[in-house]
Order: C-alpha cells, then structure tokens, then sequence
C-alpha cells in the first residue's frame, strides 16, 4: 500500500519552562499579555508533522512518500530521513526561502505555547498530486497533513478529483480556518484526524454535529491524550484503544504524529483497525518517552515486549508478522 504523507517539514525549537503558564496569566488583563519566559533548556530537533509522521512510518518499514517543501538548508535533514526509510523525491525545494521552524515552550504540566515560521512551506501549494503518484506507480492513500493552506486545499481537491483515498488531519491549522475551509477539506475523507479539543472545534466552525460529520467521513480517528483514542463508523460501535504504559512523561511534542505514523503503517499492512490504533498508541508512547519528535529508536524486540504487555499474545502475533 503507497502511502503518501503531505505536511510540514520543519525545525523545531524547544524550550522548558520550569513553572506554571496558568500561574503567569491574570484573568483580566489577558487582552494586554506581554510575557517573557526564563527556560532552562533549549534543544534544536528535526520537526514538522509530515516528516515527523514519515518517520515514525520509515522507523515501521513502511517505506512512506514525504510531500512537502523545504530550503535550500534541508540537505542533511533530506540524509536523516533517506536513512530512516522516507522517500523523500517528492520533497520540493525553494530557492529563496528557509525551512520552516517551530519555536515550541512546555510548562511543568505539559502545556505548550509555540508558534510557527512559514518559509518555504508556502510553496507547497505549486506541488502536483499527480506528478508524484506518476513517479512512484499510484497512490493508495495521502494524508494531507497541517501544511500551506492553499496547499492543503489544492491536494485535497486534486484527491477528490482524481480518485485519490485521503485522510485529513488539520492540527495546527485548525486555528486558522474558517468554517467553509474545513467543511472543503474534510467533506468525503477515508479519514478524518483530530484530538478532542480539535473535534470540538471542527464542529463548532464547520455547524455540523458529530453525526453529520461522521456521514460525511468514512472514519472519525479521536486521539484521547492519555486515554487513547476512539475509531468511529456510522452503524458500528466505536473501537477504542488505550495507551501502553510510559516509562516516563518526557515532552508530548510529536505524540500525535506518532499515533498517525503507527496508525497508518498498521493500513498499510492490511490489519484491522483495532490493530493500526493499538500500534499508533504504543508509537506514541515511545515518542513521550522523549525529548525531540524524532529521537527515539524502535527496536523491535522492544517494541513487541511492550506492545504483548499492553495489548496481549493474539494482538503482538499479528503485529509481528509485519515488523521488520
């Protein structure tokens, strides 16, 4: 199954607060915020949902297609994510701007503030579907990821016309669209992505209610933080999947492009949904283990320990069929 991811390639620039951001805010002078934060800790990782969901999918052997645009400065990202299983051709370069860059703070309870450089991410609008299902034989499914808008409602379009699968995962872009713009990009997705605020906010934006989005969408994919994720369909209960146990709550940067790298490998192996979710959550799990979306290492017989721990011999047998 070719999969193809669209999103954000970035850098990402995390820091650690070591309060409390709700113990800085004065209710009512939240109109006039003005606040510096002292860090102690700032750590320069290799980011962006779509390159972090390819290499989670790269890390599963599922040999992911990374659509997006980058700089002229991606060169020994590009080496990163080639030795890590990512096809990254498809990949456009600008020749006047930088790779984008997310400048992220984490406070003591794992809440975040961050905001995010554009560059050469605006370019990705100029990107053709077509051009890359050409180069690599078709495409089963594209994950039009947080992106360029105009990109992501191009890929989107391009998808619908052309008979593309597609999922659509807004993220970090849901704060920006208006309702008419979700309402495109979600409206006949195989998948629809969100965690449960953003679930919320979909409807809220769109008018719709839970019910006629989940008409519109062949599957609503819920993250619950902590409490896992809910898979729904119209006229089947929902399928929900905890979380494996963590060794440590390190930083949630990157948790939910694990599960979408988990999740989408376990369709690209051809496993139940069930299954794709249980895999998706215990991807998850190592990457809150770990400072940076992109440095943890999975290793197999590890992985599997946990994951029978977590989800029992019947569920790990299938899994290991596939795992490289």
């Amino acid at each position: 199954m070719r999969i193809a991811v669209t999103g954000s390639i970035a850098t990402d620039h995390l820091m650690t607060f070591p309060g409390r951001f709700a113990d800085q805010l004065v209710g009512d002078q939240l109109h006039t915020v003005s606040l510096s934060f002292l860090v102690d800790n700032l750590d320069v990782r290799r980011g962006g949902v779509g390159a972090n969901i390819c290499f989670g999918m790269g890390q599963l052997g599922t040999a992911p297609i990374l659509v997006g645009a980058v700089g002229p400065d991606f060169d020994e990202y590009r080496a990163w994510l080639d030795r890590h299983g990512v096809d990254t051709a498809s990949v456009r370069v600008s020749e006047v701007l930088h790779t984008a860059r997310f400048v992220c703070t984490t406070d003591a309870d794992h809440n975040q503030i961050g905001s995010f450089y554009t560059g050469a991410m605006s370019e990705a609008r100029q990107i053709e579907l077509k051009s890359v299902a050409d180069r690599v034989g078709g495409l089963d499914l594209v994950l039009i990821g947080a992106d360029d808008p105009e990109a992501m409602l191009r890929h989107t379009e391009e998808c619908r016309t052309r008979s593309i699968p597609f999922a659509a995962d807004f993220s970090q872009q849901i704060a920006r669209m208006e309702g008419e713009e979700i309402r495109l990009l979600l409206d006949g997705a195989t998948y629809l992505f969100s965690n449960e605020y953003e679930k919320g906010l979909i409807e809220s934006k769109t008018g719709w209610t839970d019910a006629e989005i989940l008409a519109k969408v062949g599957h609503r994919v819920t993250t619950l933080g902590s409490r896992g994720v809910r898979i729904e369909r119209v006229g089947d209960d929902p399928i929900e999947v905890g979380c494996a146990e963590e060794t440590a709550k390190v930083d949630p940067t990157g948790v939910g492009d694990a599960f979408r790298a988990g999740f989408l490998s376990g369709l690209s192996w051809g496993v139940g949904l069930e299954r794709a979710a249980q895999v998706g959550c215990m991807v998850a799990t190592l990457v809150i283990e770990t400072l940076g979306t992109q440095e943890y290492t999975l290793r197999r017989n590890n992985f599997m320990d946990r994951f029978t721990k977590a989800y029992g011999d019947e569920a790990a047998t299938e899994v290991r069929a596939h795992l490289r």
